[in-house]
């Protein structure tokens, strides 16, 4: 990577995800997957908004130790750093996700200069208030560059109207499959009918927005990515992965997903490098690594 390498932009949320043993770990998907992605050795501009508080000082800080850039951390003197309170359900995480926050009020006006965009990925969340959403549609509809829109479907902070209409905007989208039966619902309903009728959907979602391409992401099951080319390829995570919590997985996942993109890997060796490092996310609390050692091995092994 130069100086004057295109870099991308992560435009969204960044909260505090707060579990019920009274921890608090920094989260929102954008910030997580700009986070993974400064852990690599890439350069994102990070869009978003904190409070003028003890929480968005926290913020800036952890940023600043991981090397980040905080040009586009605006500051809010009225509405408080997001925050998240999460419970462990059967091992799966349910999302408490408060109103009003910080993150809802990112201000065009103090967007930094955007040269030498890779792509500009975003979120689902964001979009649920009036001001960020207007922020990211003025960025988006004057790009000359990709976007990647990661969908989650967080109730009561979304529509299916809303998210197809961000839809023809995108030019990649990441779903789960409980979201792609949300959004390109089968034929019979429910999400019993197999393997080939997700894979339908999900072209018919590619043709329907004129998508390069699509992530379908399936949990314990893997994962498949499908270009508008025809090309499609599936992995699956190793049976021997020790699980802490979720927290975050699909974010790392996508972050190794869009690595691959910025560093021109096939596609099959991207979503089986995504995969592996989703798989060591799932085995630490919360949803980053404050480690870079935790980075490089992962470089280490990939450069072999």
């Amino acid at each position: 990577m130069t100086p004057f390498s295109p870099r991308p932009v992560m435009f969204g949320e960044v909260v505090f995800d707060r579990f019920p043993d009274g921890s608090a770990v920094l989260g929102g998907a954008p910030f997580n997957v700009a986070w993974h992605l400064r852990g690599f050795g890439e350069n994102p501009l990070f869009i978003s908004r904190v409070g003028d508080d003890e929480a968005g000082r926290r913020v800036r800080l952890a940023m600043h130790n991981w090397d980040m850039d905080c040009a586009g951390l605006q500051i809010d003197p009225e509405h408080p750093t997001g925050a998240v309170h999460i419970q462990l359900v059967d091992g799966e995480p349910v999302f408490d996700i408060l109103p009003k926050q910080a993150y809802d009020y990112i201000t065009l006006a103090e967007v930094p200069p955007l040269d030498l965009v890779a792509f500009i990925y975003h979120g689902s969340l964001a979009l649920r208030s009036a001001e960020s959403h207007a922020t990211l549609e003025s960025l988006v509809r004057r790009r000359t560059t990709s976007v990647f829109l990661d969908v989650n479907l967080r109730a009561p902070w979304w529509s299916a109207a809303e998210i197809q209409r961000w839809m023809v905007y995108a030019d990649w989208v990441k779903l789960n499959r409980h979201e792609l039966e949300q959004l390109a619902p089968g034929i019979n309903g429910g999400l019993g009918e197999g393997a080939d009728d997700a894979l339908t959907r999900a072209r018919r979602l590619i043709a329907r927005y004129d998508l390069r391409g699509l992530l379908l992401t399936l949990g314990e099951a893997g994962a498949l990515a499908l270009t508008a080319m025809g090309d499609s390829e599936s992995i699956t995570p190793a049976s021997t992965t020790e699980v802490i919590d979720t927290v975050g997985a699909g974010d790392a996942f996508t972050s190794v997903f869009l690595l691959g993109h910025l560093r021109n890997w096939p596609l099959a060796v991207t979503l089986q490098r995504a995969q592996d490092f989703a798989s060591a996310i799932v085995g630490v609390r919360g949803a980053t690594v404050a480690d870079h050692s935790f980075y490089q091995c992962f470089l280490n092994h990939w450069n072999e």
